[in-house]
């Protein structure tokens, strides 16, 4: 989270890059799927854009307002602010050990929210795109207050999904009126809501749509948004749409600039999109240079498909609304579900890794981001397993990469360069030409692949990179029976390889950070910028290098297992320990019956001594039950 005084702010001629990822709730800590669904997908295209030289601006913050604030903040006892702040300290510490590169992490609740918010709703409302309505909204009796869309639940009126929210069914994904609910039930006391009037402003997204559809067909096609970014808002405009409430009675949120309205606030998927802007003008006074300079900036935004709808219909409507100039969307890039271990992440049963958890594993930050970013989910859903996560640390990670970056570094460390990098030009052959044309092929598409946000298959081509660096060791044979016999060719062989883990190390920053400062460590040099054509000389001859280390270490495969246990939830907790408690139980029957045995049943001092084995036997039980307890513990301890 780079933090400067001098601000960053688009050049003319250079090409200006504005980034967003959705924006996280605030109520509650994020999930892996959170985390790849938005901040690390932005974050990834967002180190490949500087990488590349761009001029760039990547920008984040927590969402505050609104409903589900309200509702946790009475969960948890305490003011709506007050948890703000405690999940605002939260959600940033997560990304920071994640790595995550923001230019400015902010925060909705701010008087430049309050400000462009108003101004935005107060041209909609000189246009004639807002109109009033008086509607008919859920009561609720119980507590004497209107409530919000999100204090209702009930079954889902289309799918039937029992645990449905009043705007929206997070299995269907449709938005929903609350009244529509079946079964409809008050968040906060389980009481059943009334309908009652009340009067709101609404947005007239079907005044706005013939402009929307112009805007939509032009940016996607240009932007080349996701696909699942383009059937969401096609089936939107397909469906044709609606006038939409933008009001709601709360109190924490941004006050309405009309008279009248005074108990009420904006609707928070009215204005959290207007977030990216204010959170933009908390970072630099010139916020307009980046938000009002369309000709110049090309904005890209990341998120989960279940927010497509807000910034590509809602969101660009409003601004098409105010007949302002504005730097309106050029490429979406959203995901689908990223599922844990066949079922779904639970912060309410402690099902799956949620982002303070990751960093307790004592796994790097850069294993989970590769993990995740090898495993987004673009075209359809995907699976976080435990046996794939080490797999692909063990294999794709350790044998690959790390492989190849250690085998040269060590190479040139031993006796027979002493870390300095051989004569590597005055050997030539045909092999190194090809090797140069076919890691050039590779470079193309990797960045071909990253323009057009395809994250994954870029990640997949660089570790083909990677790849095509064993493959010229192994060809070559590189060991010091080459360096003896074929000096000159085994300089060549070192000098060409060392440029190639340069190259590398570019390539992966994005994806992993922190592996690419060891790499430059071991290199003994500076950042690579991503070339359009490798020259393979940028390791000059007579360097010295760094020395080698290993860049990952291996997960021992029985962690599967315990990661599993720990992280599957309290049902999984508990049938492991009823596993346990019985096969303790079944020790200490054992051990019962054996000190009966011994005891054969004779009075005497032959009774005293049964009776003193059975005791033992009840001892033994006791001590198992601990042993076990003392297991799971370090269990726990282990990987904590």
């Amino acid at each position: 989270m780079a933090s400067t005084d001098a601000k960053i702010l688009p050049v003319d001629g250079e090409r200006n890059v504005l980034i967003t990822s959705a924006l996280p709730y605030v109520n509650n800590v994020p999930h892996l799927g959170n985390i790849v669904g938005s901040v690390l997908s932005a974050d990834v295209f967002a180190r490949f854009a500087r990488a590349r030289g761009y001029n760039t601006l990547y920008i984040c913050g927590t969402d505050e307002y609104g409903t589900a604030t309200e509702t946790k903040a009475i969960e948890e006892n305490v003011t709506p602010q007050q948890l703000c702040d405690k999940y605002y300290a939260l959600h940033a510490e997560v990304y920071k050990w994640f790595n995550i590169s923001f230019d400015h992490f902010g925060r909705t609740p701010t008087q430049q929210q309050t400000d462009i918010a108003q101004d935005i709703f107060t041209k909609l409302h000189k246009n004639g795109y807002l109109e009033e309505k008086t509607t008919t909204q859920p009561y609720c009796e119980t507590h004497n207050s209107f409530l919000a869309d999100r204090f209702v639940e009930g079954e889902c009126p289309l799918c039937h999904y029992e645990d449905a929210r009043g705007d929206q069914c997070d299995k269907c994904g449709h938005l929903l009126d609350p009244l529509e609910l079946i079964k409809p039930r008050c968040k906060l006391d389980g009481a059943t809501p009334v309908p009652k009037e009340t009067k709101h402003v609404y947005l007239c997204l079907d005044k706005l749509q013939p402009l929307e559809e112009e805007w939509f067909k032009k940016s996607s096609e240009e932007g080349k948004w996701s696909s699942n970014g383009v059937q969401i808002t096609a089936s939107w405009l397909k469906e044709g749409l609606h006038a939409r409430g933008i009001t709601r009675d709360l109190k924490w949120g941004t006050a309405v600039p009309l008279e009248g309205y005074e108990d009420k606030v904006m609707y928070v998927w009215f204005d959290a999109c207007i977030g990216y802007v204010s959170i933009t003008a908390t970072y630099t006074d010139e916020w307009e240079k980046w938000w009002r300079n369309p000709d110049q900036v090309k904005l890209y935004q990341f998120m989960g498909k279940d927010n497509v709808p807000f910034h590509t219909v809602v969101f660009p409507c409003s601004q098409i609304g105010t007949k302002d100039k504005w730097t309106m969307l050029n490429t979406i890039s959203t995901t689908e579900y990223l599922n844990y271990e066949k079922g779904k992440f639970s912060k309410s049963r402690n099902i799956g890794v949620f982002g303070n958890n990751a960093r307790d594993t004592g796994i790097p930050s850069d294993v989970w981001r590769y993990y995740l970013l090898s495993h987004r989910p673009e075209t359809g859903d995907s699976e976080f397993e435990w046996d794939g996560f080490i797999a692909a640390n063990n294999n794709e990670l350790l044998k690959n990469l790390g492989n190849f970056v250690n085998r040269v570094i060590k190479f040139v460390n031993s006796k027979v360069y002493d870390s300095k990098v051989p004569d590597y030009t005055k050997f030539t052959d045909s092999y190194f030409d090809e090797h140069k044309k076919k890691v050039n092929e590779l470079l193309k598409r990797y960045n071909d692949e990253l323009e057009d946000v395809k994250i994954k298959a870029a990640l997949t081509t660089a570790l083909h990179v990677s790849s095509q660096g064993n493959q010229l060791l192994q060809d070559n044979k590189l060991d010091n029976k080459l360096a003896t016999e074929q000096p000159d060719r085994c300089a060549a062989v070192v000098g060409l390889a060392l440029s190639h883990i340069h190259l590398l190390a570019s390539l992966i920053q994005p994806y992993m950070p922190d592996t690419t400062n060891l790499i430059l460590q071991q290199l003994n040099t500076s950042f690579l910028i991503i070339p359009d054509d490798w020259q393979a000389q940028s390791i000059p001859v007579g360097h010295v290098i760094g020395t080698a280390a290993y860049l990952f270490s291996q997960i021992k495969p029985e962690k599967e297992q315990a990661w599993r246990e720990q992280f599957g939830g309290d049902e999984a907790r508990r049938a492991k320990e009823e596993k346990a408690a019985k096969a303790a139980a079944k020790k200490a029957e054992k051990e019962r019956k054996k000190a009966k045995k011994a005891g054969g049943g004779e009075t005497g001092g032959k009774g005293v001594e049964a009776g003193e084995k059975a005791g033992s036997a009840k001892e033994t039980e006791k001590t198992a039950e601990e042993e076990v307890a003392e297991g799971v513990k370090q269990v726990v301890l282990q990987t904590s």
